[in-house]
């Protein structure tokens, strides 16, 4: 009688993966349908067959499919294999675990409610023009000069204004590509209602602009991550650097003609400058300046805020936020080796100055008094890993 030993055991070969079959349907029932949608536009840039459309006014900020006879969630495309929309989707199933995992080589832990980082700053401009134009002591826009001038990236995906007849800028917020330090200028300074800046990729790929920083709110700056991660495509590849925006909510862009000036007659062709600070405050052309108690404003949040667990912009290589006592330096988290690099290179230039975030504690507690706010809002029969270490609710 003879024996024959078992072959080996050998991993699993990559046929045996599941495989991500997931469309345009899954992601119009499980996402937008719910109420997690919260509108970055991840799913519109991704798209191969530009069958995914987007309208960038109030009321909106939702992606729809195009193909009006086939109704709206049947995708063709999908139906025959295109996957791209939801492996874009930073608010698809398992996105908080996925990003971290190819961003830090690990998910957060329970008392990593505010994400994962390596260290917590207080940073400013250096030059005062960029101090005085930008918000909360300029950071973001002396990251993104620093950076095109030493040719890091080549553009930038972030918010531009409108213009106003007269030539002045308006207040109305859109995406845009800024290429030089007078686009960035341009498009300084926070508005509070949303803009959904991936949308400028598009205009960045016509202009063969390859190499991207994103400039974007928590939901934004969670897409390239996802993306990498699910092998999307070309798309995510291209933002090199992402800076985030702390963002506990952000308001539809009616606020300024259906509360401040039809209540406070604050017209929005001379509002200066805004910040929110415990209150909203207007700054106009004029010299006035203006409070506005943010319970007011409540009615006009946007629907894409009502659910969204990230407040401290977790999947960005440098978060930043002008939360805190000392309102000319911007609280500046450092996520990444990128984002350390880029801090540490700018600080021994002298384009910025940095101090420790220690130097402000009431930020810091702050920051992650926030991000529990915001982590509670995920709904509960939604992928519970992105609630991990949010305690819940006192009833």
């Amino acid at each position: 009688m003879t024996t024959t030993n078992p072959p080996p055991l050998q991993p699993p070969s990559q046929e045996n993966k599941e495989r991500w079959s997931y469309q345009w349907k899954e992601l119009h029932d499980e996402v937008i349908l719910t109420g997690l949608c919260t509108g970055c536009a991840g799913c519109v840039i991704a798209c191969p067959h530009d069958v995914i459309g987007y309208t960038h006014k109030p009321g909106a900020y939702v992606p729809f499919h195009l193909e009006e006879a086939l109704g709206p969630d049947d995708c063709i495309h999908g139906q025959k294999g295109c996957t791209s929309c939801t492996r874009a989707c930073p608010r698809f199933r398992m996105w908080e675990p996925e990003a971290d995992d190819h961003l830090f080589g690990r998910q957060r832990l329970p008392e990593e409610i505010s994400g994962i980082y390596s260290d917590i700053l207080l940073a400013r401009a250096s030059d005062d023009y960029v101090y005085e134009k930008g918000q909360d002591g300029g950071l973001v826009s002396a990251i993104l000069i620093w950076c095109l001038e030493n040719d890091i990236i080549d553009g930038a995906l972030t918010s531009g204004v409108d213009q106003l007849p007269d030539g002045e800028p308006g207040w109305k917020a859109s995406p845009m590509v800024a290429t030089t330090r007078e686009e960035v200028l341009q498009g300084a300074g926070s508005r509070y209602t949303y803009s959904a800046n991936p949308l400028a990729y598009k205009k960045a790929r016509e202009r063969k602009l390859n190499r991207l920083a994103l400039v974007g709110m928590s939901c934004q700056t969670s897409i390239a991550p996802v993306m990498w991660h699910r092998k999307v495509g070309k798309v995510g590849r291209a933002i090199k650097l992402n800076i985030g925006l702390l963002c506990s909510k952000t308001f539809d862009d009616s606020l300024y003609d259906e509360l401040f000036k039809i209540k406070y007659g604050l017209d929005s062709e001379n509002i200066a400058k805004t910040n929110i600070k415990g209150v909203f405050q207007i700054w106009t052309k004029d010299g006035d300046y203006h409070e506005v108690n943010l319970k007011e404003c409540h009615d006009w949040t946007r629907e894409g805020c009502l659910t969204c667990p990230d407040f401290a912009a977790e999947h960005a290589d440098i978060s930043t936020g002008g939360i805190g006592k000392l309102t000319d330096w911007t609280l500046t988290v450092v996520r990444t080796e990128l984002g350390k690099a880029v801090i540490d290179a700018m600080t021994d230039e002298g384009v910025i100055k940095t101090r420790p975030g220690s130097d402000d504690p009431g930020a810091i507690a702050l920051m992650h008094k926030l991000s529990v706010v915001s982590r509670r809002r995920w709904p509960e029969w939604a992928e519970s890993s992105v609630a991990v270490g949010a305690p819940k609710r006192k009833t």
